[in-house]
């Protein structure tokens, strides 16, 4: 599955809550409400480069299928994860959480289930643009 370009978040659940639960900010928790990140995502083979862009922040995170890499995890702290890909799906397991990836007809869901009792969180992005299809 190609999950190179560039993705508008629409939709959030839970966001909201889990911010509020690991102690975000509450400028943060308001901010996060009206604003929607764009992910940008590069892949080229079994290496990806996934981009989050606000206007307040961008955070990149850069990791190979199959190896050990470091993150960034929404709330900011840096994570050892490896990622795997199963029937299409980008499988990223860290002590923290599990993060789900995949892609369904042109939205990518990602969906995030925490180890601690918090609620689980997920994204869903429409593709606005393919680089593969641009010639990139």
């Amino acid at each position: 599955m190609d999950f190179s370009g560039t993705w508008k978040v629409y939709s959030e659940e839970n966001l909201d809550e889990f911010l509020k639960i690991i102690g975000a900010p509450e400028i943060v928790v308001k901010m996060r409400k009206d604003v929607k990140p764009v992910i940008v995502i590069e892949q080229k083979g079994k290496d990806f480069t996934y981009t989050m862009k606000t206007p307040f922040f961008s955070r990149v995170n850069s990791f190979t299928i199959g190896k050990e890499s470091e993150i960034s995890s929404v709330d900011g702290r840096k994570l050892k994860c490896t990622v795997r890909e199963e029937n299409g799906k980008l499988i990223c397991e860290t002590d923290r959480f599990t993060c789900v990836r995949e892609i369904q007809g042109d939205e990518m869901i990602e969906v995030r289930k925490f180890k601690r009792e918090l609620p689980e969180m997920s994204f869903v992005s429409k593709r606005y643009f393919d680089f593969h299809s641009a010639g990139f």
